[in-house]
């Protein structure tokens, strides 16, 4: 065999070997790099999710789940409406100055993108306990001027329809407004802040 067919074998399995090689290495980081990737599972949890509100009457509450925690969209009456006004010297934060509860276009009167409907996190503020919904605007037993809203019986926390706190209670800020918005009339996208501030269905 001529010395040109010795390189040119010597060669090819180099190259071989290099490949394989490759190959090995490749093989062995892929299992390693996947361990580091979020699952299929979290990036679910973490995406955004449409809710239809489409058959939401007027004071009721829909529940969704969205980053493991409950999300409530209340379509507020307007009476509901009204008595958000009848009770603001007994709230800690009336006017929603602190801005890690809710986004800029929630930070008003409401809070909310549009004054029918609260969009917000069914956490309580104190120890992580799903309140419950209370929207009749009569006296209840833990409180005899109940003007409607949420209430923790863990630790006898109390928010008003706007998810606003009362003075007095364990938890210490109003209920949490997560980014959202109206894809439709009939839609609302939590987790995107999307739209232009002010939108509404």
């Amino acid at each position: 065999m001529s010395s040109d067919g010795v390189n040119s074998n010597r060669r090819n399995l180099l190259i071989a070997t290099a490949g394989v090689g490759a190959l090995g290495v490749v093989g062995a980081s892929v299992p390693f790099i996947k361990m580091w990737l979020p699952s299929e599972r979290a990036k679910a949890a973490g995406a955004p999710i449409s809710i239809d509100i489409s058959k939401l009457n007027a004071g009721q509450k829909i529940d969704a789940l969205w980053r493991g925690k409950p999300v409530w969209v209340v379509r507020r009456t307007t009476e509901m409406l009204d008595g958000l006004d009848l009770h603001r010297e007994d709230l800690k934060d009336p006017d929603s100055e602190n801005p890690d509860q809710q986004p800029d276009y929630a930070t008003n009167p409401t809070r909310s993108r549009t004054p029918e409907y609260l969009v917000v996190l069914g956490v309580c503020t104190h120890l992580g306990c799903s309140p419950k919904f209370v929207p009749e605007l009569e006296p209840q037993s833990f409180d005899q001027e109940w003007n409607g809203g949420f209430f923790c019986p863990c630790h006898n926390s109390r928010f008003d329809l706007a998810g606003r706190v009362y003075n007095g209670v364990p938890a210490p800020t109003n209920l949490s407004i997560p980014p959202h918005f109206f894809e439709d009339e009939n839609t609302i996208v939590i987790g995107l802040e999307g739209g232009e501030e002010g939108d509404a269905a």
